[in-house]
């Protein structure tokens, strides 16, 4: 059992970063103490909380009444005293080593022995901070990225002393609060400020040498990294003396290469921001993205060689974190290795550095990407898919990488096999693009194939002699909801939701959710859920049993250990009546009518308000594939699992190249309301 609890969170600092991670913290329901050295400043923070969530109301992201709720869950207090029962405090005053350590000694003399103590420093080493505490062990670092209550990203640090425990349960609390975590060695700039900061810097560095101006470095990596800001703008964005800090740190610890560029040192001295105004000149745009793209390759690979973090973290750090469209190894492999060495020699070949062993060594394919990583702890395998940016949704690389994994997984034995991912969403169902692409082009058998290969490795997903756990962290979509289905146990946190949404967008499930599905919750709510694309939340699931187990994120990890304890599962059980009275309604109305029935307004719903609300929905849906998922549930069912399968894989051809198929996935990438066509007159 992790002796780590958190329930109760407190932020220290009030200003900007402060303010916005008590922010993100009540927002996700979870109450927050925001403390400062007086009361005045308090309030300062609770004034900038309340600023930016009207922000919001006026962007329709919140309501009125929940910017009130969301107030209502953090008190300000500058009494100290008031933490003596908090789980876990985050650290988010300004960047000074002594004042820091002053707010780590009075954590250390007010929190409880168990308070997991955090830091959201970027500049200093997690461990120098431990050092003035009684219990270093549970000193860690929490890197939050600008601005907390929106970026999703948090670097999580353990420095050598860190309890496993202690890093564990901060991991699991910032999945609870809708963060997106990667993990980071205790080093000089962690993971994403050591490649950021060298790519302001040598931004800087390039109007030094005369290579270009302001505007056309500005245009130029805007270009070339595909960003809607550049260097200088966001120098200005974010404060230009932190620009300057960060340098001055990765540069007393790295190497020279780092240090801050002469401009940017006078540029403070100076004061302001920087004017990036003006027309570019085109004929530097080579000049200036090389030298960017160059610095860039180098530090990453210089970073995962030193074991700072993974090619997969430093990548899901630029997509989440920083907003870039590619990461830096997704670009390396891009250009190709051979041009990403001469690039990186010819940008840091005059500091006298000398190329990583990662990028001297990489063949014609560049670096591999782990788009889903394979990790044994204890004997069990933990199958992680690392796509957060695209809320790991499964294409051919990552569903190949997918199958791979498990089959590697199987191969070598242990005590189970746990399917996880990063990031919001658990799995949220194939990559639509895939199948747009296919049908505009009229090439159905890319599709079939794809669905074939994801059956084939579902059926691995259960009994076998390994238990196989799906850890729903989150959101669980169409073949996400397939994968957990087709494992053995199903473990769900409060924040999971489940949904099958493929009728909306024109075709039906096809990697075993039809008949996985009506076998594990019964025929009629299968109908309900697939024809309507009810989103449930993890409470719901439970209760019709589409999850085996709800559990809080602090007892998750747990509850899947208890879950792989239990072993492979047998035959379950197909039920034969509604789960309980509050479903007999529902459990009636789709076993006793049909599609055709339903649209045209021949199911008698009996004014009941649930059975109106479904109607209302499925009528939304492309009647094509509603009519042909009721002939796969009604002939699947009576057959078994694995012809039921085979027959729900051979529909997918008249379902996708029937015109509502590319109409309903065309509108969801467009950003539309779909436009179906209708039932012909019988």
């Amino acid at each position: 059992m992790n002796p780590y609890t958190i329930e109760r969170f407190a932020v220290i600092g009030a200003g900007n970063m402060g303010s916005g991670i008590a922010q993100k913290i009540a927002a996700e329901g979870r109450p927050v103490t925001l403390v400062d050295l007086d009361d005045e400043k308090v309030q300062r923070g609770l004034g900038i909380i309340r600023k930016t969530l009207e922000k919001g109301v006026e962007r329709r992201v919140f309501r009125p009444e929940q910017v009130e709720e969301i107030l209502g869950r953090i008190h300000g207090t500058s009494d100290w005293s008031e933490l003596d029962q908090v789980d876990l405090v985050v650290e988010a005053v300004f960047e000074d080593l002594e004042v820091k350590r002053g707010v780590f000694e009075r954590l250390g003399e007010v929190c409880k022995p168990t308070a997991i103590l955090a830091t959201n420093t970027s500049s200093f080493y997690v461990k120098d901070l431990a050092a003035v505490t009684p219990h270093p062990e549970r000193v860690i670092g929490l890197h939050y990225f600008y601005h907390p209550a929106m970026n999703r990203l948090v670097e999580v640090i353990g420095h050598a002393g860190s309890d496993p425990a202690a890093v564990a349960a901060a991991w699991a609390a910032q999945e609870a609060i809708g963060k997106t975590p990667i993990r980071s060695a205790d080093a000089p700039g962690f993971v994403v400020n050591r490649y950021f900061v060298p790519w302001i810097n040598e931004s800087v560095r390039l109007l030094d040498e005369g290579v270009a101006d302001i505007a056309t470095i500005e245009w130029a990596a805007k270009k070339a990294f595909g960003v809607g800001m550049g260097p200088f703008q966001l120098m200005n964005v974010t404060g230009v003396p932190i620009s300057l800090h960060a340098a001055n740190t990765l540069g007393h610890e790295l190497h020279g290469f780092y240090a801050p560029a002469a401009g940017l040192k006078a540029k403070v001295e100076a004061g302001g921001d920087w004017d990036y105004s003006g027309a570019p000149d085109e004929t530097r745009y080579d000049a200036v993205a090389d030298r960017l793209l160059g610095v860039v390759f180098y530090v990453c690979c210089q970073l995962v060689e030193e074991k700072v973090g993974t090619v997969e973290d430093t990548d899901i750090g630029a997509l989440v974190g920083l907003r870039w469209p590619r990461g830096p190894f997704h670009m390396l492999n891009k250009v190709g290795a051979e041009r990403a060495r001469l690039l990186a020699e010819a940008a840091v070949g005059p500091h006298g550095l000398e190329l990583p062993m990662l990028l001297r060594n990489a063949g014609p394919e560049g670096i591999p990407i782990k788009l889903v990583s394979l990790e044994t702890r204890d004997e069990v395998h933990h199958v992680r898919l690392n796509r957060p940016a695209a809320m790991n949704a499964l294409n051919q690389k990552s569903g190949l990488q997918f199958v791979n994994a498990v089959e590697l997984a199987r191969a070598e034995g242990g005590r189970g096999i746990v399917i996880e991912s990063t990031g919001k969403a658990f799995v949220a169902g194939a990559d639509v693009k895939f199948f747009v692409e296919n049908l505009k082009r009229n090439t159905f058998e890319p599709i079939h194939d794809f669905a074939a290969a994801g059956q084939e490795v579902y059926r691995k997903l259960s009994g076998g002699p390994q238990p196989v756990v799906a850890r729903v962290h989150g959101l669980a979509l169409g073949g996400g909801a397939e994968m957990a289905l087709a494992c053995d146990w199903i473990v769900a946190s409060p924040k999971a939701a489940f949904a099958f949404p493929e009728t909306g967008i024109g075709i039906y499930p096809g990697l075993g959710g039809t008949q996985r599905l009506a076998r594990r919750i019964g025929l009629p709510l299968a109908k309900w859920l697939v024809y309507t694309g009810e989103m449930l939340d993890a409470a719901t699931a439970r209760a019709i049993g589409l999850c085996d187990v709800v559990a809080p994120f602090a007892e998750l990890d747990e509850a899947v250990t208890a879950a792989l304890a239990r072993g492979p599962l047998g035959d379950r059980p197909v039920p034969a009546t509604a789960p309980g009275p509050e479903w007999q309604a529902l459990w009636d109305f789709f076993s006793h009518h049909t599609v055709a029935a339903i649209l045209a307004g021949e199911a008698d719903t009996g004014d009941d308000p649930r059975l109106e609300r479904a109607v209302k929905k499925v009528r939304q849906k492309s009647p094509h594939a509603l009519l042909c998922a009721e002939r796969v549930f009604d002939r699947g069912f009576t057959l078994p699992l694995e012809e039921a399968l085979e027959l729900e894989l051979n529909g997918l051809r008249e379902v996708f190249l029937h015109p509502d198929a590319l109409e309903g996935m065309s509108a969801l990438l467009e950003g539309r309301r779909p436009e179906f066509a209708a039932l012909a007159a019988s």
